[in-house]
């Protein structure tokens, strides 16, 4: 049985706004990505799951239990990161750590407090005052503190630096070591590539397609900015390079998908000055990958 199976799930808001019959599985110790542009259907999928939405057709479960009915038994053991969170500003955020341990019946604090000290968070202030990044470090806290077996994270690491980016990654890593499974929307390819087994897309409410990281980084595109010392020469390799996205007088930006080596050999031949590799987006990777047109 998977841990996490949504199965035919619908709901329609009009004007093509919603999901549509949507299936997938997340299985036992698995960290499944999940990816889509705004108004795909991540935060309607995700809300279902967590009990606050009923579905109009299809379901989900959890553990086997069903997450409309049984939502109060699934949160006991569940840890959720939602896109925005919530607080009750007058608190401090160590306020709020307690009030949702004593929510949950957590009398031992000793993991909040060493998670605390992982991500460097001084939760003393009140939250109003906090800067975003110091609210996703309480919000990370508060999921993790109690140590459930399914956690579900919305843009977990929005707002962090890229220090505490890392240690987020290295805290997936050992989680999932440890038996948990995770379901985590997130646009950082990097970040998914070093955590996740599978990433699904969703495209307008559907699912587009379900692969593995692995596939995808054997048919992975990725894109570099290079610097010549002449328009001429950047003309020049344009011409010559089948994978040119842009052109701009000495610069010129291009694609690369089976191997370096030739791109660098071609650089070399036009005396390239500079080159940058581009930042990728996972749903930039996901559209070429699939194709841009697929549903």
């Amino acid at each position: 049985m998977s841990m996490i199976e949504i199965s035919r799930l619908t709901k329609d808001y009009g004007g093509g706004r919603g999901v549509f019959d949507l299936s997938f599985t997340v299985e036992k110790g698995e960290v499944f990505g999940f990816l889509g542009p705004n108004g795909a259907g991540k935060t309607t999928t995700i809300r279902h799951l967590m009990g606050f939405l009923t579905p109009q057709s299809g379901c989900c479960r959890i553990d086997g239990l069903d997450c409309a009915g049984h939502a109060s038994e699934i949160q006991r053991n569940l840890g959720y990161i939602p896109g925005e969170i919530a607080f009750f500003d007058e608190m401090t955020g160590d306020g709020f750590i307690r009030f949702l341990a004593d929510y949950r019946g957590l009398q031992d604090l000793s993991r909040a407090q060493a998670l605390k000290e992982r991500f460097e968070l001084d939760a003393h202030g009140r939250l109003k005052k906090m800067s975003k990044g110091m609210k996703q470090k309480i919000g990370i806290v508060c999921a993790f503190m109690h140590d459930p077996a399914v956690l579900i994270l919305d843009e977990p690491t929005s707002g962090l630096d890229p220090l505490m980016q890392n240690r987020f990654v290295e805290l997936i890593q050992e989680e999932k070591a440890r038996g948990k499974t995770i379901l985590m929307s997130s646009h950082m390819f990097e970040e998914v590539e070093r955590t996740c087994d599978r990433v699904a897309i969703l495209k307008e409410g559907r699912l587009a397609a379900v692969d593995s990281v692995a596939a995808l980084k054997k048919t992975r595109r990725r894109s570099y900015t290079v610097v010549f010392p002449t328009t001429e020469q950047a003309a020049a390799f344009a011409a010559e390079w089948d994978g040119v996205l842009t052109v701009g007088g000495r610069r010129v930006t291009a694609a690369v998908q089976d191997g370096l080596l030739p791109f660098l050999q071609a650089l070399e031949r036009y005396g390239a000055e500079d080159l940058d590799a581009d930042r990728q987006s996972l749903e930039d990777v996901f559209m070429q990958y699939y194709g841009g047109g697929r549903p």
